[in-house]
Parts: C-alpha cells; structure tokens; sequence
C-alpha cells in the first residue's frame, strides 16, 4: 500500500467495498447469497461482492452459526 503526502493511504487504483454507502478499499470478495444472509446493502445484480475489513467481520460474525452447521454436514 502507498501513501499519500498526508500520511493517508493511497486508495487510487484500488477497488472499492461494494456496500452501499462504503467507501473504504476491499479486502475480500464474497459470494452475493453470502453477503445476502448477513444482512449487506448492495447492488443486487452484483455475483460478487468485494468487501472492506469492517463489513467482512460483520460478515462473519452474522453467518457464523450457518458455517458451523455447514461443516458439521460435511
């Protein structure tokens, strides 16, 4: 990551998180019915949604029990 001449991170080229009303640099990127489940405003047409650090805690916080289950099936 670079930095800009105020000491901030320098977000040119990066790509954004997709949520609505988010403008911090993804991270991760998700499947839509998973971002779906935990409740994240985006564009519904979207196959993927690339998240910030904050929304993919959230993230995982809200579908931890179906992940447990999911593996439990396994």
């Amino acid at each position: 990551m670079t930095w800009d001449m105020e000491g901030k991170p320098d977000v040119s080229g990066m790509e954004m998180c997709d949520v609505t009303g988010c403008g911090k640099p993804a991270e991760r990127s998700v499947s839509s019915k998973l971002a779906a489940k935990a409740d994240l405003k985006f564009d519904e047409s979207l196959r993927r949604v690339r998240v910030c650090r904050e929304h993919y805690r959230k993230l995982k916080k809200e579908t931890k029990e179906l992940r447990q289950l999911e593996s439990l099936g396994r």
